[in-house]
């Protein structure tokens, strides 16, 4: 892996806990050599991210939108910033930029990146790893949720075939360059198919 791509909350109004776990993400991304590709932000755990990591001599690639490039919301100091039309490409330009990606907690703009890259997982779209920095717990109710979605049949893996957990950046990012999600569920969904045909 060459390039972390992080999705992660632009609030500064949350615990210090999770400023923290983000500026240590920063950290130990730069520490390592790898780049952190991020949604471009100077604010919450953006900022706390984006300026840790360069701080500690990292490059840092910002994804944003005009929306957001302002004075107020924008980081001013990055090593690249990409601007484009709309959320939808700026979503598809931080997919496209990273060899591995980490979701911070966060707050619907993060749960909507982290799902779409799970998605695009099980539907075989992509075999890029994923890893959710559990600060606080903070992820056990959503990983209930895909347990919960699992036992009633509208899940065919289970979160831990799909990304991995861990509440340290430095053993998230370890177990990250090895760990290789389940995916291209499509062909499961036609057999499945196949065999509810042959069952008429």
């Amino acid at each position: 892996m060459r390039r972390i791509t992080v999705y992660c909350g632009s609030s500064g109004a949350v615990a210090p806990v999770y400023l923290d776990a983000a500026r240590e993400t920063g950290r130990t991304i730069a520490g390592l050599g790898l780049s952190l590709v991020y949604g471009g932000g100077a604010t919450g755990l953006m900022g706390a991210l984006a300026d840790a990591a360069l701080e500690s001599g990292g490059e840092v690639i910002g994804v944003t939108i005009d929306k957001f490039n302002s004075a107020e919301l924008g980081h001013r100091n990055l090593t690249e910033l990409h601007v484009t039309d709309n959320i939808q490409d700026r979503k598809a330009k931080l997919m496209e930029l990273s060899d591995g990606i980490i979701a911070l907690p966060g707050g619907l703009g993060t749960f909507d990146e982290l799902v779409e890259g799970l998605n695009w997982v099980q539907l075989g779209f992509h075999e890029k790893p994923i890893g959710l920095l559990n600060t606080n717990a903070y992820f056990d109710p959503f990983v209930s949720l895909l347990d919960h979605a699992l036992s009633e049949g509208f899940l065919y893996v289970g979160p831990t075939d799909l990304f991995i957990s861990d509440s340290d950046p430095g053993r998230l990012l370890e177990r990250l360059g090895s760990f290789r999600p389940k995916m291209n569920m499509t062909e499961r969904w036609a057999k499945q198919a196949r065999g509810a045909e042959e069952q008429i």
